[in-house]
């Protein structure tokens, strides 16, 4: 950033503007596109076919992602995130990683060892649920669909925003519960 500076490409409130911009991105926009997904089935479709034009149907420019992908958990197989070189990761949707994320431990077990890196983390993947691991690059960066929580079905779509963590859309956890919600908000 100094040599841009220095050039006089960018200036030093240019930088701050962006810095700040990136920093304020949160996992907010990913559970807006995952709870659209939840309540429209033909959004469903059209995400997991075109995860690009979907995002753009609810404002969100992923423009700098070259390629997006999103993948749906379901009852038979769960997936998960991980960028075996960096950190590959769809800041638009998720904002900042999470420094676990880009930590060589995680890295290297999500690989060799997935359910040992998801248990690390503290989270059980359900018995007999196949763990898939995607290995997120430069070119390609992926956004998970966790499941929907049972008893959720009279929800609507703001109230289940709140229960998608960025986590869950990284597939190392699951969706909140209605109730699980209620305690994070009280604790």
């Amino acid at each position: 950033l100094r040599v841009l500076k220095d050039k006089g490409i960018v200036s030093t409130d240019e930088m701050r503007r962006v810095v700040e911009e990136i920093y304020s991105e949160t996992p907010t926009n990913g559970a807006r596109v995952v709870a659209r997904s939840w309540v429209d089935s033909d959004f469903k479709e059209r995400l997991l076919n075109d995860a690009h034009s979907a995002c753009g149907e609810l404002g969100i420019d992923t423009s700098d992602i070259n390629k997006l992908i999103a993948l749906e958990n379901t009852d038979s197989t769960h997936y998960m995130v991980v960028c075996t070189l960096c950190s590959c990761y769809p800041r638009p949707l998720l904002g900042q990683p999470p420094i676990w994320y880009k930590s060589f431990p995680y890295r290297s077990k999500a690989v060799t060892d997935p359910r040992g890196a998801l248990l690390d983390l503290g989270y059980t993947p359900p018995e007999g649920i196949e763990v898939v691991v995607i290995d997120s690059n430069a070119d390609c960066r992926y956004l998970v669909v966790p499941r929907r929580p049972a008893g959720t079905e009279q929800l609507s779509e703001d109230a289940l925003v709140k229960l998608i963590t960025r986590d869950s859309m990284i597939g190392v956890a699951d969706a909140l519960t209605p109730e699980e919600n209620e305690k994070v908000v009280v604790d």
